[in-house]
């Protein structure tokens, strides 16, 4: 039907003569009073092109009036009119734009259109909105013929391309235009064109107009008589499809009889036993499979029963028989292009996932080394197993919910929160480090257990204070969306942020570790700590803060990963596990190593979830596996600590 509208609308424009064309809306409306009234979607076609191509300058209103039901029929004269609603009526407004009063409901036959009949006209209006005066209605134009192309959009819109003024909506149509002319232009050199005029690109609209051109359906011929069509490729039985498939295709095409089912066969030999024979066969005989199939054949024969195809028939006629997968798209060489740049954008799309998942995998890697780089440091320097790490990641994303409760400005809650929960944090390891770590340096088994029930208690207390829901950390407006680089590589700007986070905490603990007094007297005493307090160092205070700054950097980090997950008593248990395996796998107490660990690991669970998308839990017991295998290979990580300390 919508190729018929185009069709009229172009035997207006140019065949029919010029007088006829001068015609009005109204004019036309009146000649076609029948149709509109009771207008179908199989009748009303030629009536919606008379008005789009009739040049009056009413006709787009005309239409959009109809459309949403603000056309009418004065019922004493049959004149119609485009109505507004009042309280008493309607207000009328002439064809051509004039006012034309009021009328009561009753004096007015308001017309109503189906859906379909609305398909249509819209379908008409937008060669109008095209060239509309307001951007918005050619937005909205440009749209419609995205959302629903058809052949007969090509022309207004390729018209309405020169006159264009706005960049953006230019940039639109000549898009739109590419799309409907790899589609619908008659000309095999201008589709072949512009297919590849969209060399590199990746767009789902150009995938969406592609991929119909390499729709295909299967045909069967005898082997002796040539198949036409644009075949895309032979298909053999057994292969590419099964042989019920292949003789279904057969009985479709009319080239067999329907398959004879064995309840069918017995039916019909039964039913036709005549004197204890059936087709002079003795009953007796019928046996096997192969007799009873020829007694059948023998009433095939005779016309006793219809015609139908036994085991061996149907084997028969499908090695009788070529099948193939000819493409809905007639022009070989229209295939052929869309065939080579689908197989262009499928690489290209193979990269740019690859693309995307190594992006994800170091995002991932981001947010496990700022939840390890804390626990590196308390592990490395005082070989202290801290299972209350992930509490202090907790009381960290609670502190910056908190400052948000007070600071409502999300940019500068968010300023005001990491130098705050870097204190709490930092306060809460120092008290923990001087009334219960330092009682129990160098018993590993009953600090683990010690920090174990730290953490269960701090989960308790968050719960008391805070209840069992979720609490929203919320980040300000510049941090929404993603950095879009295409359909498919994508980063959301929290994750990026939480990237530079990392980094900036990797600059820091350098410049604290290297160019510092502090960092200075944490390494000594954590290659020897002996040597180090005969040297004028107070181990004991360097381990207090070493401790504080270990679960100050924690706290930190629990601002930056609530921004993207939930907040709860239970947001560092998720992370424990993750932090324990990135400085174990990456090298105890050697910064590069954590951050070896953490890209290692991030990257091994990006990787099996992608392979195994549908069971994450499978993809963290598969990682735990592969790095109790790494460990037993290289026990000491990725990068071994050296020196004296090594060895402890």
């Amino acid at each position: 039907m919508r190729a018929l509208v185009a069709a009229l609308v172009a035997a207006f424009l140019m065949l029919v003569p010029s007088a006829l064309c001068a015609q009005s809306a109204a004019e036309i409306l009146l000649e076609n009073r029948a149709l509109v009234e009771k207008p179908s979607r199989q009748t009303i076609g030629p009536v919606i092109a008379a008005l789009a191509a009739s040049g009056d300058a009413r006709a787009a209103d005309i239409l959009a009036g109809w459309a949403n039901k603000g056309l009418g029929l004065r019922k004493s004269d049959g004149a119609f009119f485009l109505i507004a609603a009042t309280a008493d009526g309607y207000a009328l407004t002439a064809l051509d734009g004039s006012d034309a009063g009021t009328a009561a409901k009753a004096e007015i036959t308001e017309l109503r259109p189906n859906s379909g009949v609305r398909g249509l006209i819209s379908l008409a209006l937008v060669q109008f909105r095209l060239t509309d005066p307001d951007p918005a209605r050619r937005a909205e134009a440009l749209a419609t013929i995205a959302r629903d192309p058809a052949p007969e959009l090509l022309a207004p819109l390729r018209a309405s391309l020169d006159d264009e003024a706005d960049p953006a909506l230019a940039a639109q149509k000549d898009r739109l235009n590419r799309l409907l002319t790899l589609r619908f232009d008659p000309d095999s050199a201008a589709r072949v064109a512009a297919i590849d005029s969209f060399s590199g690109d990746l767009g789902l609209d150009l995938r969406a107009a592609l991929n119909p051109l390499l729709a295909t359906v299967r045909k069967a011929a005898p082997l002796i008589t040539p198949i036409d069509g644009n075949i895309a490729r032979d298909l053999t039985p057994g292969d590419d499809l099964t042989e019920v498939e292949a003789y279904d295709l057969l009985v479709a095409a009319n080239l067999a009889p329907a398959r004879l089912s064995r309840a069918d066969l017995k039916a019909a030999l039964v039913a036709n036993i005549v004197d204890g024979r059936v087709a002079g066969t003795p009953v007796a005989d019928l046996n096997t499979q192969a007799a009873r199939n020829a007694a059948y054949t023998a009433l095939e024969a005779a016309g006793i029963v219809p015609l139908a195809a036994t085991d061996e028939e149907v084997t028969q006629a499908s090695a009788s028989h070529r099948f193939v997968e000819v493409y809905t798209e007639p022009d070989p060489k229209v295939t052929t292009a869309a065939a080579r740049a689908l197989k262009a954008i499928e690489t290209k799309l193979a990269l740019m996932q690859a693309a995307d998942l190594g992006l994800d995998a170091l995002s991932l890697a981001s947010i496990y080394f700022l939840a390890a780089i804390g626990l590196a440091i308390t592990f490395g320097v005082m070989r202290v197993i801290n299972m209350a790490h992930g509490e202090f990641i907790m009381l960290g994303a609670y502190t910056g919910y908190v400052v948000q409760l007070f600071i409502p400005n999300y940019t500068l809650s968010l300023i005001v929160a990491p130098p705050l929960a870097f204190a709490v944090t930092f306060a809460a390891g120092v008290a923990m480090e001087r009334l219960v770590i330092r009682h129990l340096y160098k018993r590993p088994l009953e600090t683990l257990l010690a920090t174990f029930g730290i953490s269960i208690a701090l989960q308790q207390l968050a719960k008391t204070v805070f209840g069992t829901q979720a609490r929203p950390l919320t980040a300000p407006a510049w941090l929404d969306g993603a950095l879009s680089v295409n359909d498919v590589v994508q980063v959301s700007y929290i994750r990026i942020a939480i990237f530079v986070l990392a980094l900036i905490f990797l600059a820091v603990f350098l410049f604290i570790m290297k160019r510092t007094r502090l960092g200075l007297e944490v390494r000594a005493v954590q290659q020897n700590p002996s040597m180090a307090a005969s040297m004028g160092i107070n181990p004991d205070r360097i381990n207090m803060l070493t401790f504080g700054l270990g679960s100050g950097i924690a706290g930190i980090a629990g601002i930056a990963i609530g921004l993207f997950a939930k907040v709860t008593s239970e947001l560092g248990s998720d992370y424990i596990v993750q932090s324990f395996m990135t400085v174990v796998v990456g090298g105890v107490g050697n910064i590069w190593g954590t951050l070896a660990g953490a890209a290692m690991i991030g990257g091994l669970q990006k990787g099996i979830e992608f392979l195994n998308p549908s069971n994450t839990l499978a993809a963290q017991t598969y990682m735990i596996l592969f790095i109790i295998l790494f460990i037993q290979f290289r026990p000491r990580g990725i990068i071994a600590l050296k020196g004296r300390a090594a060895g402890d």
